[in-house]
């Protein structure tokens, strides 16, 4: 079983980001969700089967880089790859999320195609 859990405190984020992992034609089993970091390391807690943490940086409670800076000290980056789905285009906030242990990122607005290319490592 391959599961991505999409992390997004935007309902309607996290409804665009299933429609497009279904439009990338990548092979996975199910899509779970959380609205913020905290309710994630509960989900990533109770399904060893997620292979892949697709998160949003800014959330309330727990945003992204605190999430990737906790998941780094409970999962091998090669185990559980996090990839931040994000606005903010900065360079400070993607190093950031890159130094605590993400293995990429895309930013808001993507295409299927940019989707597929941060995930097909982590699924194949």
């Amino acid at each position: 079983m391959k599961k991505i859990l999409v992390v997004d405190d935007s309902s309607t984020m996290r409804k665009i980001i299933r429609r497009t992992l279904r439009q990338t034609g990548l092979a996975f089993d199910d899509v779970l969700e959380a609205e913020n970091g905290i309710e994630a390391l509960s989900v990533l807690a109770g399904d060893p089967a997620i292979r892949v943490v697709l998160s949003d940086i800014n959330m309330p409670e727990m945003n992204g880089i605190e999430l990737v800076t906790q998941l780094r000290t409970q999962h091998d980056a090669t185990a559980l790859g996090v990839v931040m789905v994000t606005t903010e285009g900065g360079e400070a906030m993607v190093k950031t999320a890159m130094e605590r242990g993400a293995n990429g990122y895309v930013t808001k607005p993507f295409t299927p195609d940019a989707i597929k290319d941060a995930l097909e490592v982590h699924l194949g």
